[in-house]
């Protein structure tokens, strides 16, 4: 006999066209029964931690989390203890300059040979840039390098010019602007591990690799990128982030934030801040607006979100390619967690419930005239 959480995820399930034991791609398969209970109580918690403990399949994730999203379904669980106390605690304790260097720690510095096999040569994580209006990439490794090469063209880089990376990973963009445009770079990342490949890979160009905590720079640069660290900065930080950019930035030069946008004003997603992100939070449009008001002039504002489902999709394949290499280092459990942060970031960016934005900066009074790149 059904229980009563049974019978109520499966209707959920079934008005926004899911069907538990269904042969379609986002119908679902359920091991456990106790996992209708689990997704009553933990919500989007309870649904991604079930799936890491082998309690339900689904042959495309994807496409799951699509029809839930697409269909407001994740509006009408009920909103649980756990979420409440964690957006408290977000309120009251400011996590990200508490813990500066957790994120790095707990997710950058999983393992490069992680990175390696699920990124693109350059090791780009971050999204690409498939639609270039004039040319349209055709695979992943094209995606990032015109992603790279839009970002050096939007503020005008030029030979000799020095630029600031604040979150440069494993080097990617300051390696590319200094082989293709000459110039100069200083990047900062809080993974030791990202930190150490970098300098490997930038070996004898003129870039430095630093493990510091951005708050702590001193300097002046011609320009300052900054290319999917801002999700780790926190609401708390957005101001103070902003006044330090200005105080490194020169009078005349550009400063361009690439992150993860969101819709609404919230906290990070309970699964994500838990497993992937520590303290992470996708800002808004309102949060940014606030942040820099009267410290910098917004010049150019784009946004290219469904590119980011092509890029998760294809690291995902990536990924499940490689795993045969990877499961000595890895456990099955943490492959059905990657798989699933991976495939349901896709499903966010598809439904256009995440967005991903470049935004172009100069200081108030800048004499410097931006032109606007696609």
């Amino acid at each position: 006999m059904a229980s009563d959480a049974q019978t109520l995820i499966q209707d959920a399930f079934k008005a926004v066209d899911i069907e538990v034991g269904g042969k379609r791609p986002w119908d679902i398969q359920v091991h456990n029964p106790a996992f209708y209970g689990r997704l009553l109580s933990g919500g989007s918690l309870g649904l991604g931690e079930s799936y890491m403990d082998g309690w339900w399949d689904s042959p495309a994730i994807d496409q799951f989390i699509y029809k839930i999203l697409h269909n407001r379904l994740n509006d009408r669980i009920p909103i649980n203890a756990n979420v409440i106390w964690n957006f408290l605690l977000a309120k009251l304790i400011n996590f990200q300059r508490l813990r500066p260097f957790n994120v790095g720690q707990q997710h950058y510095d999983i393992g490069n040979d992680l990175y390696r096999a699920m990124l693109d040569k350059r090791l780009v994580y971050s999204c690409g840039y498939w639609s270039s209006p004039q040319h349209p990439a055709q695979n992943l490794a094209e995606a990032q390098e015109a992603k790279l090469d839009l970002v050096c063209r939007k503020i005008g880089l030029q030979e000799g010019q020095r630029v600031l990376d604040i979150g440069s990973g494993w080097g990617s963009f300051l390696k590319f602007a200094a082989e293709k445009y000459g110039a100069h770079g200083v990047g900062v990342t809080v993974s030791k591990e990202q930190a150490a490949l970098a300098r490997e890979l930038c070996a004898g160009l003129p870039v430095e690799t630093r493990l510091q905590d951005y708050m702590t720079l001193e300097g002046s640069f011609d320009h300052i990128v900054s290319i999917g660290m801002f999700e780790h900065v926190g609401p708390k930080n957005y101001r103070a982030y902003f006044k330090k950019v200005h105080s490194l930035l020169k009078d005349d030069g550009f400063f361009l934030l690439h992150t993860i946008g969101n819709n609404i004003t919230t906290q990070n997603e309970p699964w994500s801040a838990k497993y992937i992100f520590p303290d992470g939070v996708v800002p808004s449009i309102e949060q940014i607006g606030r942040a820099n008001d009267d410290i910098f002039s917004m010049e150019d504002w784009h946004n290219f979100g469904p590119d980011y489902d092509k890029t998760l999709m294809a690291w995902h394949a990536n990924f499940e390619a490689s795993w045969d290499s990877l499961k000595g280092s890895y456990d099955e459990r943490f492959h059905r967690m990657w798989r699933y942060y991976l495939l349901t970031c896709a499903a966010s960016f598809r439904v256009r419930y995440l967005q991903l934005w470049q935004i172009v900066f100069t200081k108030i009074g800048a004499k410097e005239r931006y032109a606007s790149v696609r």
